[in-house]
């Protein structure tokens, strides 16, 4: 894994809890049955994971390290979710055995990995044969907002670098069909689903957690120690979220790209 750029502080957290089945994983949920066993890569914070639970026989969720681990656990336990266990481990080398899984699952993982072509050849090795990879990322590069902002559009070009110096593609969304093709898969469903924060409540979550993350978190140090931005400029960026927010008129559109693979 690449270096993680959004770190686990309060505010990346509360951006990741939001995420369900529902919003999250809409294009795998007419393939999911009881007597499946999934493997959920990348599983966080563990919503989607105990949501993805209750629709499945048996979850295994890995995490890259304990921390991460750690959260997952804790969610899953506060759902009361008994059929999951989570594992420390590495996409790049899975030390789990072939086919061993009907499912395998990643959301918004394969952005940050440093070689993501071979992390979803080990996915697929670990799918039983006929069983199915799942995948989606976002594409930073077709974000879109309204009205124009030109401190929203200094936020995504300093996104765009701090994720390339971690060793991520924040183009993903768009590349994970080539992605699956270079991984060996012949079998792919490829489509695209956006989130869309456009009323007042959700102008209110979606800008303020984004002026939080860019002026508290993992990233914002990367940003301010890398010497791409000032303390101050970030202000100014946050300054440009909660302007956004408040604008009756603010709308922003999230686009994911998503693969099915049948392994």
């Amino acid at each position: 894994m690449s270096s993680y750029t959004h770190g686990h502080a309060e505010a990346v957290l509360r951006s990741h809890r939001w995420r369900t089945v529902a919003n999250s994983a809409a294009y795998l949920l007419p393939h999911l049955r009881p007597d499946q066993r999934l493997l959920d890569v990348g599983s966080g914070p563990g919503t989607i994971t105990a949501d993805l639970a209750r629709l499945v026989g048996e979850v295994v969720a890995l995490e890259i390290n304990d921390e991460a681990a750690d959260l997952t656990r804790a969610e899953l336990e506060r759902q009361g979710i008994t059929n999951a266990t989570v594992i420390v481990g590495d996409v790049l080398a899975l030390d789990l055995a072939d086919g061993d899984f009907d499912v395998v699952h990643a959301h918004q993982v394969l952005q940050h990995v440093a070689d993501p072509v071979a992390s979803l050849r080990e996915m697929m090795r670990v799918a039983r044969p006929g069983g199915l990879v799942a995948a989606r990322d976002s594409d930073y590069g077709h974000f879109s907002w309204h009205p124009a902002s030109a401190g929203l559009d200094r936020w995504l070009e300093l996104y765009d670098a701090a994720a390339r110096a971690n060793g991520g593609e924040p183009h993903a969304g768009r590349m994970l069909l080539a992605w699956a093709h270079a991984a060996g898969a012949n079998d792919v469903v490829a489509s695209s689903s956006t989130w869309c924060f456009a009323d007042a409540d959700d102008r209110a979550w979606w800008g303020s957690l984004w002026a939080d993350r860019v002026t508290s978190t993992a990233l914002a140090r990367q940003l301010v120690d890398e010497g791409s931005a000032s303390p101050e400029e970030l202000d100014d960026v946050a300054g440009a979220w909660r302007a956004w927010a408040a604008d009756p008129d603010g709308w922003f559109s999230v686009l994911h790209g998503e693969v099915l693979v049948r392994a």
